[in-house]
C-alpha cells in the first residue's frame, strides 16, 4: 500500500503531464548510451532530436553484437524515427536487422478514427493514441497503461511500480534517480514476450539514465552523455 501511494503521488507531484512531454526535453539534442551485457560493453544506442516549431523529430539507432573468441554469435541494429506534433505521436518507423532477420514497423495516427494505425512485419492492429511507443526516453510511459513495441509494434499492458528515489553514477558522473520497474500486466506471456525491466529516470530532469533487464544475462544501458 504504501508503495503504490507513493507511485500516485510522483505520478501527481514529481512527474509532469504527459501532454507536454515536448517541452521537457526541449534543451536535449543528443542523448548518447552504452550497451553493457553481463558487464562487458557491446554496443550503443543514440538519440538525435530535432525540432520545428510544434513539431518533433526523434532519430534513434541502437547496433549492439555479442561475440565469443572473436567470432560474432549475434548482431542487432535498429534505425528508428518518431514523429511529434502538439505532443502526439503522428508517424513511427523501425527498421530492424536480428542476426539478418528483417522486421519493419509502421505507425501512423489516424486522425478520423483518433488512433494510432499499426502495421508492418509481425502486427497489423490498432491502438488507443495515448499508449507510447516503448523507446524509453519519454517518461511520459511510465503514466501509460500499456506500451507499444518498437520493434513488433505490438501492445504490451503494463504495471508500473515506483522502486524508490535513489543515487546512481553513470561514467563517473552521480545523478538524482528515480527508479521504475516495468512488468507485463499479463502474466500468462511466454517469458520471451514478457516485460520486466527497471528504468531510472533524473528526477529534476526526467531523462532517462539507465534501464536494466535479464535475458539470457543481465543487460544495461547506462547514459554516457548528452547535450
Amino acid at each position: 500500500m504504501k508503495k503504490n501511494f507513493l507511485s500516485i503521488i510522483l505520478f501527481l507531484f514529481l512527474i509532469p503531464s504527459a501532454i507536454s512531454h515536448n517541452e521537457h526535453y526541449k534543451n536535449i539534442n543528443f542523448l548518447e548510451y552504452e550497451l553493457f551485457r553481463n558487464n562487458d560493453p557491446i554496443g550503443f544506442h543514440n538519440y538525435k532530436f530535432e525540432r520545428n516549431g510544434e513539431n518533433l523529430k526523434v532519430s534513434s539507432i541502437i547496433d549492439f553484437k555479442i561475440t565469443k573468441l572473436g567470432i560474432d554469435l549475434y548482431k542487432y541494429y535498429v534505425e528508428s524515427t518518431e514523429e511529434y506534433k502538439s505532443d502526439q505521436l503522428i508517424k513511427y518507423y523501425a527498421y530492424t536487422d536480428q542476426n539478418k532477420k528483417i522486421k519493419k514497423t509502421y505507425i501512423d495516427y489516424n486522425k478520423e478514427k483518433d488512433v494510432l494505425v499499426v502495421s508492418g512485419t509481425e502486427n497489423q492492429l490498432e491502438s488507443p493514441k495515448e499508449y507510447p511507443v516503448g523507446t524509453w526516453w519519454n517518461h511520459e510511459i511510465i503514466q501509460a497503461k500499456a506500451q507499444l513495441s518498437g520493434i513488433s509494434g505490438r501492445i504490451i499492458e503494463q504495471t508500473v511500480t515506483f522502486i524508490g528515489k535513489e543515487e546512481i553514477t553513470l561514467f563517473d558522473k552521480t545523478y538524482n534517480a528515480l527508479h521504475f520497474n516495468f512488468k507485463s500486466s499479463d502474466e500468462t506471456l511466454p517469458e520471451n514476450k514478457r516485460l520486466n525491466t527497471d528504468i531510472w529516470y533524473e528526477e529534476e530532469t526526467n531523462i532517462w539514465l539507465k534501464a536494466s533487464f535479464d535475458k539470457t544475462g543481465h543487460w544495461e544501458y547506462r547514459l554516457k552523455s548528452y547535450k
